[in-house]
């Protein structure tokens, strides 16, 4: 499924001494690298001096081992990967944000979307700010170093920050001598940190960025927490905690957090797996085989195998030298993209009826196409199930789908939609399964692109 795109990823590292973080922080984004490709960057704090290099592309493209030797050593540095939410996808919106100010420097990271951003920013130009940048990032790097001119320390001027920003917010940043990370109050975006046995403290969106740099998960990050790390320690600002119930957003779950990631204790896989025996129990088929839409769908398709006693096979093999197809511009070249990153087995599929497990539907012209490969392949019958609810809302939140325009469930019926992709049956999760695929409270997620419960207002 390429139709929907995630949010960006964060890693920030503390390390007691001197050290080649470059390549600490490169490895840390690679693990990242599904939740961002359009652009890379990482900022490193050498004794008080930040150093940092950004770009369009793959984290691989944009830090070969010549750049990242560069960069030299350092004790902090913050790193970050993207795509477009806010702002778009102009190389000046490329993170780390780094700025000078009276004060020092200050190198930030962040994931999510703000949901005052435009007012924010008027405000802030009527006060002579001047924006090099369109990203929202920018208007809380501003806030942040205004705090700093009334507030006695980085870590309160991001303390009272908080009390202007709004919306979904994961951060990692650096000023001169301390690395902090911090979640905005509903926890909407993810992040965990955790220690190296040389005594590093490792910030990352998921935890499967810490297992790549040998780091051990300590835990997440609370709602509303800012974590602070110097030379005496960690400590803990719990302000905005508990203002407010949890809403992480659900489709970390479903789609943008990576199978092997740990999110609020819950193992992500584990969590689509369970979609898999929802979809079962709710839309069963007759079938001779279950197979997935490579990655994200295959988890919920051995679940819905594990739990209809239909065999699981592998009828779709994946290109790992394409790029995700969102990547191009233009729909005509995505379209044709997908033809080239997607292969379906003959062997597999012909003459047998088939429950194709998918994670979602956004526009539908993916799904059509999968489907029609795999008629071509000599599927006699094609049963597609959606691990996702019906996309019917905007997100405002730090994904790209930001209108109703081109949500195809919004303008048509589940079976109109079947009718459209191809298939001899379609059938969704519902949205009470949706809240329970963790185990956590079912209250404890945003939903709002299925159900429209928006826990924090646009105010743009």
């Amino acid at each position: 499924m390429e139709e929907l795109r995630e949010e960006c990823g964060v890693f920030g590292i503390w390390s007691p001494e001197k050290k080649a973080l470059p390549y600490t922080v490169a490895i840390g984004l690679t693990a990242l690298q599904h939740r961002g490709q359009e652009a890379a960057g990482m900022a490193i704090n050498e004794d008080r001096n930040i150093r940092y290099h950004k770009a369009p592309g793959l984290v691989n493209d944009v830090f070969p081992a010549s750049q990242l030797e560069s960069l030299g050593c350092g004790q902090i540095a913050v790193g970050h990967v993207r795509y477009a939410t806010t702002g778009g996808g102009s190389a000046l919106n490329a993170q780390p944000m780094v700025v000078r100010h009276v004060k020092g420097q200050l190198a930030l990271c962040h994931n999510g979307n703000l949901t005052n951003s435009s007012k924010l920013r008027r405000e802030l130009e009527l006060k002579g700010c001047i924006f090099q940048t369109t990203s929202d990032t920018e208007v809380i790097s501003y806030i942040i170093t205004r705090k700093r001119l009334e507030k006695p320390s980085i870590e309160t001027a991001l303390e009272a920050a908080m009390e202007e920003i709004k919306g979904a917010y994961s951060l990692v940043l650096t000023s001169p001598t301390k690395l902090m990370a911090c979640r905005d109050p509903l926890g909407m975006r993810p992040l965990v940190y955790g220690k190296t046995e040389d005594g590093s403290i490792v910030f990352a969106s998921e935890s499967c960025a810490l297992s790549a740099v040998g780091a051990t998960f300590v835990r997440d990050v609370k709602p509303g927490e800012i974590i602070v790390v110097d030379g005496d320690g960690l400590r803990s600002i719990e302000t905005h905690c508990n203002k407010a119930v949890p809403k992480l957003c659900v489709f970390e779950y479903i789609y943008f957090s990576r199978p092997d990631s740990t999110i609020e204790g819950v193992c992500v896989h584990d969590a689509r797996v369970r979609a898999g025996h929802f979809l079962a129990e709710s839309h069963p088929a007759k079938a001779d085989i279950v197979i997935g839409v490579p990655d994200s769908g295959l988890d919920a398709a051995i679940g819905f195998a594990e739990k209809s006693g239909i065999p699981y096979g592998i009828g779709l093999i994946k290109n790992k030298y394409i790029g995700r197809t969102f990547i191009a511009p233009e729909q005509s070249l995505r379209e044709s993209l997908v033809q080239q990153k997607m292969g379906a087995i003959s062997s597999v599929l012909k003459g047998k009826s088939v429950v194709l497990v998918d994670d979602s539907i956004v526009r539908g012209t993916t799904s059509e196409r999968i489907v029609a490969m795999i008629r071509k392949a000599g599927a006699k019958e094609v049963h597609m199930r959606i691990s996702s609810p019906t996309f019917l809302n905007p997100c405002y939140y730090g994904t790209d789908v930001d209108s109703t325009e081109n949500l195809i469930a919004v303008h048509h019926s589940v079976d109109e939609i079947c009718k459209m992709i191809g298939a001899d049956s379609l059938g969704f999760l519902s949205v009470e399964d949706a809240r329970r695929l963790s185990g956590l409270p079912e209250d404890h997620f945003c939903a709002a692109c299925f159900d429209g419960r928006y826990p924090v207002e646009k105010e743009d």
